[in-house]
């Protein structure tokens, strides 16, 4: 199974950015989709930005105009670019990265350790 260790989480102030990455231990280019999920306390993970394997996207309502996924293949990296932080974004940041086969299986994929992310008003 793939292993995916996100980083760049960390204390930012309101209006700050961050950049998070997602390191993957094999080629992303076999993963039909890779995500980003968050989890605030108390609340259920959500789907912040997912990326396929064409280079297609799809953001939640709450990151549309602020938040940029993008992959590098060549080095097995998937991206989350954070602008303009709020408070509410204040969760630990998950990837997640689902294979063909997983797809048609119905399993849910393969899960990073995450990675904190704390938005200071």
């Amino acid at each position: 199974q793939v292993q995916l260790v996100e980083s760049g989480g960390g204390l930012v102030q309101a209006g700050g950015s961050l950049r998070l990455s997602c390191a993957a231990s094999e080629n992303i280019s076999r993963f039909i989709t890779m995500d980003w999920y968050r989890q605030a306390p108390g609340k259920q993970r959500q789907l912040v930005e997912r990326i396929n394997r064409g280079g297609g996207t799809n953001y939640a309502d709450s990151a549309k105009g602020r938040f940029t996924i993008s992959r590098d293949n060549a080095k097995n990296t998937v991206y989350l670019q954070m602008n303009s932080l709020k408070p509410e974004d204040t969760a630990v940041y998950y990837c997640k990265a689902l294979t063909q086969t997983e797809y048609r299986e119905g399993v849910s994929g393969s899960w990073g350790q995450g990675t904190q992310v704390t938005v200071s008003s």
